[in-house]
């Protein structure tokens, strides 16, 4: 049931008007961490267009990234902008706030697999103004 649950709160994310035209999301896994009660791990792959951006958000939760195809620009509040290609990798912490996303060619999608270990109440997705 959750997993359902969890499949059509990402629907509802891709089909937001703000990231309606910007991203792809599907669900890969979610797991409830029966030795940290409370806590859950999430996989999800996330494919972005050409030159497509995500909002200022945060995650709320230990965020991991990994690049598998194209190349992203990344960056979280206070830190340094980076551009990652294939085979890298990017943190965000509970407190981070994502404050830039983006897709760095104008021709190319880019895809990454995220990885998030969270509390279970937690979205994985807040949107800041």
């Amino acid at each position: 049931m959750r997993n359902i649950l969890f499949i059509c709160w990402l629907v509802s994310l891709i089909s937001s008007p703000v990231l309606a035209q910007q991203s792809e999301v599907t669900p890969l896994f979610s797991k409830d961490l029966a030795d940290m009660p409370g806590k859950e791990g999430v996989m999800i792959t996330v494919t972005l267009p050409p030159d497509a951006s995500d909002p200022v958000h945060r995650h709320n939760a230990h965020t991991f990234v990994y690049v598998l195809e194209g190349s992203i620009v990344m960056q979280v509040e206070g830190g340094k902008q980076v551009i990652l290609t294939p085979g890298q990798t990017f943190y965000e912490g509970p407190n981070d706030v994502h404050t830039v996303g983006r897709n760095a060619s104008k021709t190319v999608p880019a895809k990454f697999v995220v990885f998030f270990l969270k509390d279970k109440k937690s979205p994985l997705l807040e949107l800041v103004k």
